[in-house]
């Protein structure tokens, strides 16, 4: 039994487990603007579903917490995102709240003329909170990742994540995904999202930020702010962009400053900009289950982002571990000139494809 008296759905220790809303995405059929598009394939979206099907993907023992409605989308979601591997047991039916569904744009996220339009006020997620969801399913891993997506659907969510990244003895590893989304926050209602994510930030012990994000929410310009804005998580992670990672971690020396471990970004032929934040923190997570390196767990993460980038969704098959592995102890030049595009994830062992240790020649898959 759980504390609050139901049974709980999963006890059994998972390598992470991934709370968050996941929704049903609608995908043009064609490119333009929502008004013309005139039919849309559907999918599945949701920061911390992404995180765990690429995870359970690559081979991890993963448990995906939510709450969708009691309806067709959320049986596709459960159906779904359990596709991929992913335990979805302690996912919550909602009969009085739908699920959460979107819709978008072919083009690039980054450009003006997308558009996306959410459908998920009032969803069943957004009801999440410490009395609605099995806390000790939620807490069964070894990473309990979260993100701030979540404290913005509601208060309620909002308190569900402060309970979950207060420090207490015997908890997970809690990793955190700040996901600024200005626009959730804007109506939210419950509290000032660049003051709440910073609050839940200094809770977690790994954080990802993107420096861009860091700079909209908080002002901070340059990794080196971040962390002296954040100097709580044992370990954090600024995504750069194109430019790469650095991550801040180990313990502090006599002046107080901690190890610091960059890792450039590789070269990838993009054939959409979308999901690849989630796969980076996927890459990550695993390499750090594996207590891999910075650097190591810093280059898994990039390739996974690699992997995202060079499909048109939001998903990627993984590259193999062995093959993942191989790429990630290249030396730092061969690493610099290593160049991926579409379907380099299906074969490492490609005529030409030297992916040795000591390779030193370009690398590129077709």
């Amino acid at each position: 039994m759980t504390a609050n008296g139901r049974t709980s759905t999963a006890p059994d220790v998972a390598d992470v487990v991934a709370l968050g809303e996941s929704m049903v995405t609608f995908l043009p059929s064609r490119p333009g603007r929502l008004a013309d598009v005139p039919s849309f394939d559907r999918a599945i979206g949701g920061a911390e579903s992404n995180v765990a099907c690429v995870l359970a993907a690559a081979g991890h023992s993963v448990r995906w917490v939510g709450r969708v409605g009691a309806d067709g989308f959320g049986d596709h979601l459960v159906e779904a995102i359990g596709g991929y591997g992913v335990d979805v047991r302690a996912v919550r039916r909602d009969p009085a709240r739908p699920t959460g569904i979107y819709f978008r744009t072919a083009g690039d996220r980054a450009t003006d003329a997308h558009e996306v339009a959410y459908y998920r006020a009032g969803s069943a997620a957004s009801a999440m909170s410490a009395g609605t969801m099995d806390l000790d399913a939620i807490r069964s891993g070894r990473i309990l990742h979260l993100s701030g997506i979540t404290p913005a659907l509601s208060a309620d969510c909002l308190g569900l994540t402060r309970e979950l990244t207060a420090r207490r003895p015997g908890r997970p590893l809690v990793s955190f995904d700040v996901n600024h989304r200005p626009g959730l926050w804007r109506d939210a209602g419950h509290g000032h999202g660049p003051e709440v994510l910073l609050e839940l930030a200094r809770g977690a012990d790994l954080v990802f930020v993107g420096d861009d994000e860091a700079r909209d929410a908080w002002g901070l310009d340059g990794p080196e702010a971040v962390r002296a804005a954040l100097p709580e998580p044992e370990l954090l992670v600024v995504k750069q962009g194109a430019t790469g990672a650095t991550a801040f971690h180990g313990a502090p020396g006599p002046s107080g400053a901690d190890q610091v471990t960059s890792v450039p970004a590789l070269h990838v032929d993009v054939v959409a900009a979308v999901g690849a934040g989630d796969a980076f923190a996927a890459g990550f997570l695993s390499a750090t289950l594996r207590d891999l390196p910075v650097r190591d767990r810093l280059r898994h993460g990039h390739l996974m982002a690699a992997a995202a980038l060079t499909v048109p969704g939001d998903l990627a098959t993984p590259p193999a571990r062995d093959h993942a592995d191989r790429l990630a102890a290249l030396d730092d030049t061969a690493w610099g000139r290593l160049r991926l595009g579409p379907g380099w994830t299906q074969d490492g062992e490609r005529p030409g494809d030297r992916t040795g240790e000591g390779a030193d020649e370009e690398v590129r898959t077709p």
